[in-house]
């Protein structure tokens, strides 16, 4: 699987382009914006996008989603439902933030803890992950090792919980029994900034490194 970080909004979010070698299929996760530019890489790549999969619904992150799905013709799926708070919000989101307008919407299929989405011949184990906000998923493939982890890890931080419906200990919890478990070694990419790895993190980030209390 090959990945292609695509930094989009003046928030500079983490878009990522996920192609299946094997098959030339693709899927975009969290099209916040900048539209053109996403697009401009689905072309230089001359790939075929099959999904649009979203980690949550801050406004950076699924701005674009709803007109790119619907110009690639394709399902939009994620994040969990109790994510629906923040998709009904996306008016208010971007008179708030400076953003184009944005619509509401709804997913063509939102997204359970334990289930998998997937896109050509590649498979991503889906964790329900709240604390950031209520209904965000990462996505996870076991394969390769990759997590998708949205606004819930940072190298170095963790997400934060002082939006509605944020909250502290949920998003530590979502760390350390969802994330932590899927090894030391997994490199993920997180919504904003490099990437970086769990087992890293455990050692050094400040917020939920081995030996700090939640």
């Amino acid at each position: 699987m090959k990945v292609t970080l695509i930094p989009v909004t003046p928030f500079q979010q983490n878009s990522s382009l996920l192609v299946c070698e094997a098959t030339g299929r693709a899927a975009v996760v969290d099209p916040g914006g900048d539209l053109d530019v996403i697009q401009g890489e689905i072309a230089r790549q001359n790939v075929s996008v099959e999904k649009v999969f979203l980690t949550h619904g801050h406004i950076d992150h699924c701005a674009g989603a709803k007109t790119l799905a619907s110009r690639y013709d394709v399902p939009i799926e994620g994040p969990h439902p109790d994510e629906r708070f923040w998709l009904d919000k996306l008016p208010d989101q971007s008179t708030r933030f400076g953003f184009p307008a944005a619509e509401a919407f709804e997913p063509d299929r939102w997204l359970q803890n334990g289930e998998t989405v997937q896109f050509g011949d590649e498979i991503l184990e889906v964790y329900h992950c709240p604390g950031h906000t209520p209904g965000h998923v990462v996505f996870f493939s076991r394969a390769h090792r990759l997590a998708l982890v949205g606004d819930v890890l940072f190298a170095g931080s963790i997400g934060r919980t002082d939006f509605p419906r944020g909250n502290h200990a949920d998003l530590v919890r979502s760390i350390r029994e969802k994330l932590w478990p899927l090894g030391d070694d997994v490199t993920f990419v997180p919504g904003h900034g490099p990437t970086s790895t769990f087992g890293a993190e455990r050692r050094t980030n400040p917020y939920v490194c081995d030996g700090v209390e939640a």
